[in-house]
């Protein structure tokens, strides 16, 4: 070897030396930087004509491990869709209250039942009835402001699923930026260190934000695409498209695009793809989720509650009256028109009673001798027929009326203890609302106990929108009824079972004349929702949504009330009993009656009909609801933290074999400080022996 390649050798190994310098001087520097990956210079014998001739120095370039970076981003995903869905659900749970809370929904139920069994207890005294009306009207109160409450959730949820798509929006332009970055520097030979670092850290921060799927392209580049294989980004930008609703709580919200993208942002055409369900994953799929599924579900359950208390807390009111009788009795809406299908079997007893109690007058109607063709305005007429010129009984805009023509009397309604009224499980008096403890103008607070022959009475452009989710709040069919296979609830029935809907099962009355869905096996878990409903029976203001059953959304809450007669009255609560067998002249209520106390007890305590969510006591059905929110706020927390240890050892694997170790860098710029005493003692050494040369020349 000539001394030329030996000082060419000595003085490449001196510059390998200071660049190695350099990368660790970098690396120690950054030691603290979040995402920063440590570098290492490349090195590389040099070889001339077959012969050695020094270090040939490369760029330095990032250690990284590409499974365990991915290992990151497939954890985030998971970590950031447990974080989302356990923080509201926490604060569901605390909306809630505590199980120990006076102020609670489970408090409040449990104090309806006790004060009830007070008026027993104290005779029926005025300060006990204030007591259980009072309880009733602050439950309802509860249940209302945790509807509202649920309802501002879902629009906080909202909220954040607008500021998560930003988000992603920003992520997404930065990485293809980056992406422009790195591929530029590559073909040029130079280090992508910097800039793969920070798109790394975006890439960490998206794959929280959704599930994605990242893969590194020869250029360096990156493509995305999300868990459902939607391309977010290639060498074309895209970005979502979605029209936030301010934080609004709606019935539904429209799915998010995914648009193409100029390199500034600005968006252009639809890729047709959309992104509509928890299946994308993330912080953004678990605010779908909490959005679409939970929060919905759990309001639902909260309107099925109310309306099995209210049918409850009615059907005891209604089987007694008060001492002394009113003079008259006003329904509420069921709706029902005069010329509707009476659909009563059984009898029920229509008296005129003296304020002292005393009976004037009074007719049982026996329904089953009306015929099954009898309309309502048939059993009007029967019960005017009977009581003229005592009472009057008449049927207007929906609403029935039983009025005592004198001022002097009241009147009562009562079942035949034999052969109880029926229709749809109810009796005749609560079925038309005559004397309700629980009102509400929204929705018919009885089953309707439609048949299929009967005609559903929706006009001409009145539709209803009915939507189906699978478990996972994707909307599986979407459908708009509109009634025009025909004019019955049979022809209804037919027409959403040749619908999209018709895929995922199969719709049919029950018994009660609600409207019920039955899935497949394949959708079992499916929810039904009814998102607009512009339909009016014949006129009631009762709607397709009020009358059906399908949800629990139209339970009549919103509106509900105990009846204001009540509230102000203590004696206006029907704690009497009409003596079915006193004769005219003979007292048919008397003072001090309190057996309807009894009826409340024993009414709370039975069981009620959920329809599609079984069978159960109102205290059941509510420790229910409320035992599956808090399990399921304690399993989410459970969720949230595993996952979070799980991203912890991801991103301790990762970074313990890419991350600045302080020792071991000081340790490897001692062995380039050696190095670089040795190249420069080679290249001592040359220059001696060009010395001693020149001087042998001399």
């Amino acid at each position: 070897m000539s001394l030329n390649e030996i000082l060419n050798s000595a003085m490449s190994g001196l510059a390998a030396s200071q660049a190695g310098m350099r990368s660790v001087s970098n690396n120690v520097a950054n030691v603290g930087t979040a995402g920063y990956a440590r570098e290492a210079v490349s090195l590389s014998t040099g070889v001339a004509g077959g012969r050695v001739s020094g270090v040939i120095i490369g760029e330095p370039s990032r250690v990284a491990d590409k499974f365990l970076e991915n290992a990151v981003y497939q954890r985030a995903g998971n970590a950031g869709r447990t974080e989302a869905v356990s923080g509201y659900l926490d604060r569901l749970q605390a909306l809630l209250g505590s199980s120990d809370s006076s102020s609670g929904l489970s408090a409040r139920l449990s104090a309806i039942t006790s004060s009830v069994n007070e008026i027993a207890g104290l005779q029926g005294s005025a300060q006990s009835v204030a007591l259980f009306t009072g309880n009733v009207a602050d439950t309802i109160d509860t249940l209302n402001q945790l509807q509202d409450d649920v309802s501002n959730l879902r629009g906080d949820v909202e909220t954040e699923v607008g500021y998560t798509v930003d988000r992603v929006n920003v992520l997404l332009q930065s990485i293809h930026d980056l992406n422009n970055e790195v591929a530029s520097l590559q073909g040029l030979g130079r280090s992508t260190a910097g800039p793969a670092d920070q798109r790394m850290s975006a890439l960490e921060e998206l794959s929280g934000l959704m599930n994605v799927t990242v893969r590194e392209q020869s250029d360096g580049r990156v493509t995305i695409d999300t868990a459902s294989g939607q391309v977010l980004l290639d060498k074309r930008l895209r970005q979502l498209s979605y029209p936030s609703g301010a934080g609004a709580s709606q019935a539904t919200y429209p799915a998010i695009d995914i648009r193409f993208a100029s390199d500034n942002g600005t968006m252009g055409a639809s890729t047709g793809e959309k992104i509509d369900s928890t299946a994308i994953g993330g912080k953004l799929g678990g605010l779908i989720d909490m959005r679409d599924r939970a929060l919905p579900n759990f309001s639902e359950q909260l309107g099925q509650l109310f309306s099995g208390l209210a049918e409850t807390l009615n059907k005891a009111s209604n089987e007694g009256t008060t001492m002394p009788p009113p003079q008259t009795l006003t329904g509420e809406k069921n709706g029902l028109i005069g010329s509707d299908r009476l659909g009563f079997t059984g009898k029920a007893t229509f008296a005129v009673v003296a304020k002292d109690g005393t009976l004037v007058s009074k007719t049982t109607i026996d329904f089953d001798a009306l015929g099954p063709t009898a309309t309502v305005d048939d059993a009007v007429a029967a019960i005017n027929a009977q009581l003229s010129p005592d009472a009057t009984a008449s049927f207007v805009n929906g609403v029935l009326s039983f009025s005592a023509t004198s001022s002097a009397n009241g009147v009562a309604v009562a079942q035949d203890a034999d052969t109880p009224s029926d229709r749809a499980g109810v009796g005749f008096s609560q079925f038309f609302g005559l004397n309700n403890l629980v009102r509400s103008d929204s929705s018919a607070l009885a089953p309707s106990g439609f048949t299929e022959s009967d005609p559903h009475g929706f006009g001409t452009g009145e539709t209803a929108q009915i939507v189906l989710r699978d478990p996972t709040g994707k909307i599986l069919a979407n459908y708009t009824m509109t009634g025009s296979v025909g004019s019955t609830f049979g022809d209804l029935v037919t027409e959403l079972n040749a619908s999209p809907l018709a895929a995922f099962g199969s719709f049919a009355l029950d018994d009660k004349g609600r409207m019920a869905f039955t899935p497949t096996a394949s959708a079992s878990g499916s929810t039904i929702s009814i998102p607009s409903d512009s339909t009016n029976r014949n006129g009631t203001g009762l709607s397709f949504s009020a009358l059906s059953g399908l949800t629990g959304a139209a339970s009549g809450l919103n509106k509900a009330e105990v009846s204001p007669g009540v509230l102000s009255d203590t004696t206006k609560l029907p704690l009497a009993r009409l003596q079915l067998d006193a004769a005219v002249g003979e007292k048919a209520i008397g003072s001090g009656d309190i057996r309807g106390a009894t009826a409340f007890v024993d009414a709370l305590s039975g069981l009620v009909d959920f329809g599609k969510n079984g069978t159960a006591t109102i205290d059941t059905f509510a420790n229910r609801l409320l035992g599956s929110a808090g399990s399921e706020a304690s399993l989410a927390k459970t969720a949230a933290t595993d996952a979070s240890a799980r991203l912890s050892d991801a991103l301790d694997r990762r970074d313990s074999y890419s991350g600045v170790n302080v020792d071991e860098e000081l340790a490897q710029m001692v062995i380039l400080q050696n190095s670089y005493s040795a190249a420069a003692r080679v290249m001592t050494t040359a220059s001696e022996m060009y010395d001693t040369l020149i001087g042998m020349l001399r």
